[in-house]
């Protein structure tokens, strides 16, 4: 409360004295002048009139700050600011006041203003500006009163001459370059001027520059409409069961703006000169203009290092305003740096412009994917049957669930119930969830980390049971079983229409085997849980699955070593990696680089099976609609068929089995234990060079047959054999 009365007051002293002294008139009674019969023209009446004639008489013009350092010291006041930046304010505007009013003193003592006559300095103001014109002269005055005008200032108002000075001097630099930037745009457009007029006048000769090629990848915009969802060859299927409708999907908005030549070419100019100002020469030879980046193919002056220009990527993003720039070092085939830059308009790439093409119509492949488009605008495909499975990393909000979405879309797009079955595992409870119900499903979205351990184990089983009919059938892959399958019912149909039935023996088996797309949306979960079990299913499905049909999509946001693990990795050759935040990420990832510089919202790098070389792609967007919409097309055909042993199946049996089998440094891990009558695990790590599962796996075994005792929490277990010839 009293904070707000002592607010009140000074804000009441401020406003008096401003309306007291800019309301002043010399005519109105003060201390140095009776008052007459004229009536009082200041506004606050004779006490502002005496108030005002007063601080006019001592300070003069320089009176005019006081209002101005009053409300200051108010601010100061009442943000319970210290007493020690009170007292310079006071001083810095008493400073002020009075060097206002010598500077003004030195040629006149009096001004006219709005039609009256103020005093230039009061008493004081043309007493100091005497005194210092006597002792310093003109020009020496004027710089000590500006001197102390400064330090006043500062005093005052607490600001800053050097951030003055900056800001000063980024403003200017800001427009010399807006200057220089047009004065280059002029100078191209007038030399580009001059160069059509010489060559209406004179035939075409050949020049030494090499002009930019600007290569235009995006396909013209057809004259007739593309062929409707009906004629389709993929989209037919001879169960009746239909696949869904293209129309289910949104394509692109609008129609793809023009290049624009002359803007690529400024740009390449602008990028020549920032690589120059880093002692890079050469020059840009080729742009090719994507949806979403457009790159840039300098060809370096020969005794530049590449490693030089890598390093830049960060100074050029800076250097061109770009969010971010990736350098593609070399560009594959060519003696060319590939420097890739955000568009500044950024092209939406739809599911449905990817579906439509002819290159996904034309895949025979049941597990084709949908990628997106490359950064020259051409759609990418790929055929998970060749990779065969896929690992998918990146920050949170970089794109993976809609990738996710997109690669499950495609392959509904592509096959029946019949042909692809799924096996989708959820950790997160919200990304794959939309997808129950479907008839593709083996089993429920699974979305308990548990459930998601006999999932994995019953893929392996089943995958067993599969080779084990394939050597009933003597094929080596799936496709080789479906062949010999159909290759046997057709036999088994002309030998029904002749009246010639085969024996019994003579008969195959006719059982489906679908292929089986395991999608698993967030791996570190199932990794944090049950690791063991995980990795151990993961490797072994990743090993041998592909030539029974079962293949793996796995995507993590949590790009670590402890959820990317070496075994892991080396049995999925096939990843992609959205945006990261770091390189070390990135190498997780990839084992390079590149990954850290991508622009998120679908932005992607891929790595093909049996190659190192990295391919951009910007990744395909499903909204949510157009999936409910296909979803909801596929639940009313059919209802899915669930396999309750799926669930119910527990990985025990696996890992008991995994247990019994003997282990080839068992017999050692023995007679260190009887020799030493130590039985640790640590131990056992140390002196054998295993792992710490396979030591412990060691130890509960010798538990079980009798040769060492149980855990007793912090005593070591006993060693109840005498030694090693008493087994």
């Amino acid at each position: 409360m009293r904070k707000e009365i002592l607010a009140i007051i000074l804000t009441f002293i401020v406003i008096f004295t401003a309306v007291s002294i800019f309301s002043y008139h010399p005519s109105d009674p003060s201390i140095n002048r009776a008052g007459g019969a004229e009536e009082i023209q200041n506004m606050f009446g004779p006490a502002g009139a005496y108030v005002a004639g007063l601080l006019i008489g001592v300070f003069g013009l320089g009176a005019l700050w006081i209002p101005v350092v009053l409300l200051v010291v108010t601010i100061h006041i009442l943000s319970n600011r210290h007493r020690k930046t009170i007292l310079p304010a006071l001083l810095g505007g008493l400073i002020l006041v009075i060097t206002t009013g010598a500077l003004l003193s030195m040629y006149k003592t009096d001004y006219l203003l709005f039609g009256r006559c103020f005093s230039s300095g009061g008493m004081v103001g043309i007493f100091l500006a005497r005194l210092i014109a006597k002792y310093g002269g003109t020009s020496g005055g004027l710089i000590s009163l500006l001197t102390l005008l400064a330090i006043g200032l500062i005093m005052t108002t607490h600001l800053s001459l050097i951030s003055l000075a900056r800001a000063f001097t980024r403003g200017c630099a800001t427009i010399l370059a807006w200057m220089k930037t047009t004065w280059l745009i002029w100078r191209e457009r007038h030399h580009k001027a001059r160069k059509r007029t010489k060559t209406k006048e004179k035939p075409p000769s050949s020049g030494k520059k090499t002009p930019i090629e600007i290569i235009k990848h995006l396909p013209a915009q057809p004259k007739q409409p593309p062929p409707r969802q009906e004629a389709f060859e993929f989209m037919t299927s001879h169960d009746g069961f239909e696949l869904p409708s293209i129309d289910f999907l949104e394509g692109s908005e609008g129609d793809i703006k023009a290049m624009d030549s002359e803007s690529l070419q400024m740009q390449s100019r602008l990028l020549e000169k920032k690589l120059g100002d880093f002692n890079v020469s050469g020059r840009v030879v080729a742009v090719s203009p994507g949806p979403v980046v457009t790159m840039y193919e300098f060809e370096p002056a020969p005794g530049i290092k590449i490693n030089k220009i890598v390093n830049l990527a960060d100074d050029l993003a800076l250097a061109l305003r770009a969010t971010s720039v990736r350098i593609v070092a070399p560009v594959p085939g060519k003696a060319r740096i590939g420097i890739e830059v955000p568009n500044v308009e950024r092209e939406t790439v739809r599911l449905k412009d990817i579906i439509a093409t002819d290159v996904f119509e034309k895949s025979r492949s049941k597990l084709t994917l949908a990628l997106g488009k490359d950064i020259m605008g051409n759609p990418v495909i790929t055929d998970l049957r060749k990779m065969p499975h896929l690992l998918i990393a990146g920050a949170t909000g970089s794109g993976k669930s809609v990738a996710l979405n997109t690669m499950i879309c495609s392959v509904l797009y592509k096959a029946t119930p019949d042909e692809v079955k799924l096996l989708l595992i959820d950790p997160k409870r919200i990304e794959l969830s939309t997808y129950e119900g479907i008839p593709h499903l083996l089993a429920p979205v699974v979305t308990e980390a548990k459930k998601a351990t006999r999932v994995l184990a019953w893929a392996v089983h089943e995958m067993e049971r599969r080779y084990a009919l394939m050597a009933e059938q003597s094929v080596r892959n799936i496709q080789q079983y479906h062949k010999k399958v159909l290759k046997e019912k057709k036999a088994l149909k002309q030998a029904s229409a002749s009246g010639k039935l085969p024996g019994s023996q003579a008969r195959g088996t006719d059982e489906p085997l679908p292929l089986i797309l395991i999608v698993i949306d967030e791996l570190a979960d199932l990794m944090l849980i049950a690791s063991r079990d995980v990795e151990l299913a993961l490797t072994r499905l990743a090993q041998m699955a592909r030539a029974a049909g079962i293949h793996l999509l796995i995507a993590t946001q949590r790009p670590s070593v402890d959820v990317l693990t070496g075994i892991i990795k080396a049995n999925f050759p096939s990843r992609i990696s959205f945006q990261v935040s770091s390189r070390t990420d990135s190498r997780t990832i990839l084992d390079a680089n590149g990954a850290e510089h991508l622009l998120g919202n679908g932005d992607m790098l891929l790595l093909p099976p049996g190659t190192s070389r990295l391919q951009r792609i910007h990744g395909a967007y499903v909204s949510e609609p157009e999936l409910s919409r296909v979803i909801e097309f596929l639940r009313n055909q059919q209802q899915p068929i669930y396999k309750e042993e799926i669930l119910k199946a527990t990985p025990e049996d696996e890992n008991s089995r995994a247990d019994d089998e003997h282990d080839e440094k068992y017999d050692e891990a023995v007679a260190l234990v009887t020799e030493t009558r130590q039985a640790s695990i640590s131990m056992i790590q140390r002196r054998l060079r295993v792992g710490y599962n396979r030591a412990a796996r060691m130890i509960e075994m010798m538990e079980r047959e009798g040769i060492v005792g149980p855990s007793e929490a912090s005593k070591p277990r006993e060693v109840l054999v005498k030694s090693y010839k008493d087994l």
